[in-house]
């Protein structure tokens, strides 16, 4: 366990070496800590295109997260979703780590991030991008491209509004940010609640928490089910089994709403910093639908919105054409 000069704790084998601040491309700065340790734990050069993995205290939380690259490189910041975490990632970030230092965190309450009993955490959307931003701060990031995939969105959004000087692009997976790309069957329960509150929506949000329910969000509208890692889901749902998980995820969803309310927050960003934004879609999501990638042109008309024939989760299926999507655009 090292201490980084923020005063965060940092762990994780070779990456925890270098511990002094590298300046990098863009502006941007990173620690040697955590996410910055280009070298394994003999100083050797880790080899191009590994991930590394690392731990860091922000905001008490002590957050888990996967990173890639070089030091020298843009930064990519890479915002996972539900049921998901930062091993969404596992496959983009070697093939992009030619090009950009990729940092990805999991969100508390996902993958292998710890919130420490004692410290009272809130779990709703405000608090996740308020240890979101003081992970990023906690990392010396000043200047990054975003990666917004699901809950990635609005945690993503809070932080371009919070600090628009540090988004450098967006790249826009099935990270909606308009009512129009809400999925009207897939978004009922929850509407339902919002209307008025009752055990039976809350029921039929559970319901999607369990191993069928995480494994069927992963195969709607994939062409190719083969493609499907079952490590992915499987992960997903064993760590929402975890011991009070499950009540943590349903307080998250139902505070949905708030991200809903802030979208002409969000909207009235996108038309004041007009961000280089890539909407990469799988076009046939039930939660989140193509008419929300569609809808950045209404507030940023340079915008590069493309479709893939796949679902939610395009990434495990789609993640050459993603990868080579980016390579293009930035």
């Amino acid at each position: 366990m090292m201490r980084h000069e923020h005063g965060s704790e940092v762990s994780g084998g070779g990456l925890a070496q270098a511990t002094r601040r590298h300046l990098l491309a863009g502006g941007v700065l990173a620690t040697g800590v955590g996410a910055a340790g280009a070298a394994g734990a003999e100083g050797r050069p880790a080899p191009a295109g590994a991930v590394r993995h690392g731990t860091i205290r922000a905001d008490g939380v002590n957050v888990f997260y996967r990173e890639a690259g070089r030091l020298d490189a843009p930064a990519f910041l890479l915002l996972h979703g539900f049921a998901n975490s930062s091993f969404y990632f596992r496959h983009l970030m070697p093939k992009l780590a030619d090009r950009f230092h990729l940092i990805a965190p999991d969100l508390p309450s996902f993958g292998f991030t710890d919130v420490p009993a004692g410290r009272g955490y809130v779990y709703d959307f405000a608090s996740l991008s308020r240890t979101i931003e003081a992970f990023v701060d906690a990392l010396g990031l000043d200047r990054y491209i975003l990666y917004t995939f699901d809950y990635g969105a609005p945690v993503g959004w809070d932080l371009a509004l919070a600090h628009p000087d540090r988004v450098a692009g967006i790249v826009s997976q099935n990270g909606n940010a308009y009512l129009d790309g809400l999925g009207e069957a897939a978004w009922a329960p929850l509407r339902a609640y919002w209307a008025a509150p009752n055990e039976a929506a809350v029921g039929a949000i559970r319901a999607r928490m369990t191993l069928d329910g995480v494994k069927a969000a992963y195969f709607q509208g994939v062409a190719d089910p083969s493609r499907i890692e079952p490590e992915a889901y499987t992960l997903d749902a064993a760590i929402l089994a975890r011991p009070g998980n499950a009540d943590r995820q349903v307080a998250l969803k139902l505070d949905y709403k708030r991200n809903l309310e802030r979208y002409p927050l969000v909207q009235a960003y996108f038309r004041a910093r007009r961000p280089k934004l890539l909407a990469i879609w799988g076009r046939n999501d039930l939660f989140f639908i193509p008419a929300g990638a569609e809808a950045f042109r209404r507030d940023i008309p340079e915008a590069r919105v493309t479709f893939l024939d796949t679902g939610h989760f395009a990434l495990e299926t789609d993640g050459d054409a993603i990868a080579e999507e980016i390579r293009r655009f930035f």
